[in-house]
C-alpha cells in the first residue's frame, strides 16, 4: 500500500509537470537511493561501545542463543552511553543503552534484546529505512507540486497522499512492533520476561513524566530528555503491547509455535 501511494504521488507529479515532473522524479529517486546506499555502507558513530563477551557473558551468550533459535547469525551488539533506557536495531545490529541496565534485570534486558532480534528476523531493519526515505520523497514531491503548480486541486491531492502515507506508515510500524514482540516470545525461555520488561519501562516513563509535571516551569529536570513531537504515533503504547502479549500467551496457543 505504501509503495502504491508513492507511485500515485509520482504519477501526479508527471501529470501536473509533464516532462519536468519525470525529470524531478528521477533526480529525487536517485538522490534518495544514494543516501540509502551511503547510510547502509557506513558504520555508526558516537558513544557506542561494542559488547565483549568477557564483559557480560550472560548478555552475549543469551543473545547468541536466541539468534541461533531465530536462524540468524550473531548480531553485532553495542552499548550506548545514554542514561535513558532505550534499545533499537538496524541492519544486523542491536543497540542497548546503559539506562536499561539501571532499570531492568538481566532476564528483562534479554527480553528487550529478543524484541530487537524480532525486528531483524522479520526484516524490519531493512524495511523501516526504506519507508523513512519514502517519507522524505513524499514531503519533497508535495513541496515541489505546491510550489510549481500553484494549483489548489493538485496541492490538495498531493497533501492528501502525504497524509495517507503518514497514517499507513504509522499503522505499519505499529503492527511490526507487535510482530517483533510475538517473535521475541518464541525466542525467550521465559516469555513472561518481556511483559515484565515492558511494565518496568512503562513505570519509568510514567515516573519521568510525573517528575517533569511537578517541577517549576523554569526548571528542566535532569531526568528529562528532548523528544521529537510526533503528530502521528508510529509506536504502540506500552499498555497496548502488554495487552497483546497477554492475549498471545493465553489465547493463541503460542507455546506450541515457539522456535526451537
Amino acid at each position: 500500500m505504501l509503495f502504491i501511494i508513492m507511485a500515485l504521488e509520482v504519477l501526479l507529479a508527471v501529470i501536473a509537470l509533464a516532462e519536468l515532473g519525470l525529470e524531478i522524479s528521477l533526480v529525487a529517486f536517485g538522490t534518495v537511493l544514494a543516501l540509502y546506499v551511503w547510510a547502509s555502507t557506513h558504520d555508526i558513530k558516537g558513544e557506542y561501545v561494542p559488547l565483549q563477551r568477557n564483559e557480560m557473558p550472560w548478555l552475549y551468550d543469551g543473545i547468541a542463543e536466541m539468534a541461533r533459535k531465530a536462524g540468524l547469525p550473531m548480531p553485532r551488539v553495542y552499548i550506548l552511553d545514554e542514561y535513558i533506557p532505550t534499545a533499537y536495531s538496524f541492519k544486523n545490529t542491536i543497540v542497548l543503552s546503559l539506562g536499561l541496565f539501571e532499570v531492568l534485570d538481566q532476564e528483562e534486558i534479554l527480553a528487550v534484546a529478543a524484541h530487537e532480534l524480532g525486528h531483524i528476523k522479520n526484516g524490519d531493519t531493512r524495511t523501516f529505512p526504506v519507508l523513512a526515505y519514502g517519507r522524505y520523497l513524499m514531503v519533497m514531491f508535495t513541496g515541489i507540486l505546491m510550489l510549481l503548480t500553484r494549483s489548489l486541486v493538485i496541492s490538495a491531492a498531493s497533501l492528501t497522499l502525504l497524509g495517507l502515507y503518514e497514517v499507513t506508515r504509522a499503522n505499519f510500524h505499529k503492527e511490526r512492533e507487535f510482530q517483533a514482540d510475538e517473535t521475541a516470545l518464541r525466542l525467550l525461555d521465559t516469555p513472561m520476561n518481556l511483559k515484565r520488561a515492558l511494565e518496568e519501562l512503562k513505570y519509568y516513563e510514567d515516573l519521568r513524566i510525573g517528575i517533569k509535571s511537578n517541577v517549576l516551569p523554569s526548571i528542566e529536570p535532569s531526568i528529562e530528555r528532548k523528544q521529537k513531537v510526533q503528530i502521528i504515533e508510529t509506536h504502540p503504547s506500552y499498555d497496548e503491547r502488554i495487552f497483546r502479549i497477554i492475549i498471545e500467551m493465553n489465547g493463541n496457543n503460542m507455546f506450541n509455535k515457539r522456535m526451537q
